[in-house]
């Protein structure tokens, strides 16, 4: 199965979505939420208004979508979910640093960018393997 990556970066003014192995896949809002939904209706739109001879090849047949965040975005996005302190204790980064990445005062390094990166992973094959 073919795997559309669409990117979901913070700009100065709003965040943004794009597809990056398919043109004309766009979205943009004042948060995560929004953005992701504007892409996704963008897709919608160009597989609707698209001779099927025309379109992406990506498009043709079944496809997966895998989203791309930077770190201010996941922040964003997932700051109902995860706290502060939740993420210290997964990473074991220190909440103080995350409050400079999810206001965008500050970017990780790539070493920490993988730790949390690493860490969330980690999360999700604990969360995968039980069963209630």
């Amino acid at each position: 199965m073919k795997t559309l990556k669409i990117i979901i970066e913070k700009s100065a003014d709003y965040f943004d979505a794009f597809a990056e192995n398919c043109e004309g896949i766009y979205g943009a809002g004042a948060t995560v939420a929004e953005a992701k939904n504007n892409a996704l209706e963008g897709l919608r739109l160009l597989v609707k208004n698209t001779d099927s001879a025309k379109l992406p090849e990506i498009l043709k047949g079944e496809y997966s979508i895998e989203y791309k965040m930077d770190t201010q975005s996941f922040l964003n996005y997932f700051d109902r979910i995860f706290s502060k302190p939740a993420l210290e204790a997964l990473t074991g980064i220190n909440q103080k640093q995350f409050h400079h990445y999810a206001s965008g005062l500050k970017k990780p390094r790539e070493l920490q960018r993988k730790k949390i990166e690493n860490a969330l992973h980690e999360l999700g094959r604990e969360l995968l393997a039980v069963e209630l």
